[in-house]
């Protein structure tokens, strides 16, 4: 098994855990040659902070024009590509509409491997994977700073998988998803994001952030914050669950928020 990555701490921590580091930068050309033909890729590198579209993904799906196709390419793309759905329920058959430019990033990406694997006839699977929390992974130093969110009752529907179901997850697309295929990631039970934050807040004995109303709200939150702010959906994932017969360790935050305080305990 074979892990790019950018510096030699990453290359450290891969070698720890018994995986052989190969260090390149994807903004950089060329890129050196990847032993790839007929492999199996987890490609997991996000996307350049700047820009619509993503040209490490353009860097990486060149090279392997002289190093050979992979089997198989699993990519971690995000639900952020639906757009805002003004709350309704939302699988894998609707249109994407992406709003901000993180997402249009993400869904250039998408579309520059959908190229490769017809030009290659090697198979593709896109998991679009909501929030990602876990051990480590929780928005413990936005609470500390007190920083206020949007009112409950104003707040958006957001949605979100642990880390370790979306390990999980990974493997089974990799092992027995059909190619071409798209799957929500997330455990099916979103909540807003201030109910999240309130509910981290109270699991590990810290006050609950203040609430503002949505109008005026830019005055004091991030445009980043923002961004999710206007956005609105709820994600099935029912057929991660009936293809891929995946049964969530943490299908709600009642269950999953506790494991990451066990864990970091």
């Amino acid at each position: 098994m074979v892990g790019l990555v950018r510096n030699s701490s990453s290359a450290k921590r891969l070698r720890e855990l018994g995986v052989e580091p190969l260090c390149a930068d994807l903004d950089q050309s060329p890129l050196p040659t990847l032993d790839s033909l007929g492999k199996r890729v987890f490609y997991f590198a996000p996307p350049p902070a700047l820009g619509q579209t993503d040209p490490r993904m353009r860097r990486f799906v060149a090279s392997l024009t002289g190093t050979g196709a992979p089997r198989r390419i699993v990519y971690i793309s995000t639900t952020g590509v639906y757009g805002d759905c003004r709350g309704e329920w939302v699988d894998e058959t609707r249109p994407v509409a992406p709003q901000a430019a993180r997402a249009q990033r993400r869904l250039d990406a998408e579309n520059v491997l959908r190229g490769w694997s017809r030009r290659s006839a090697g198979a593709l699977v896109i998991l679009r994977v909501a929030g990602i929390y876990g051990p480590g992974r929780l928005p413990l130093g936005r609470l500390q700073q007190g920083l206020p969110l949007i009112r409950e009752t104003e707040a958006p529907y957001s949605n979100r998988i642990h880390a370790h179901d979306l390990v999980q997850v990974c493997i089974a697309a990799m092992d027995r998803a059909a190619s071409g295929e798209v799957f929500n990631v997330c455990d099916g039970h979103p909540t807003t994001m201030t109910d999240y934050f309130n509910r981290v807040a109270d699991l590990m004995g810290l006050p609950r952030p203040r609430t503002i109303p949505l109008e005026g709200a830019g005055a004091e939150l991030s445009p980043g914050m923002m961004s999710y702010m206007r956005e609105s959906r709820r994600l099935n994932n029912r057929k991660l669950r009936e293809r891929l017969g995946i049964e969530l360790r943490y299908p709600t935050l009642a269950e999953g928020l506790p494991a990451c305080r066990d864990e970091t305990s």
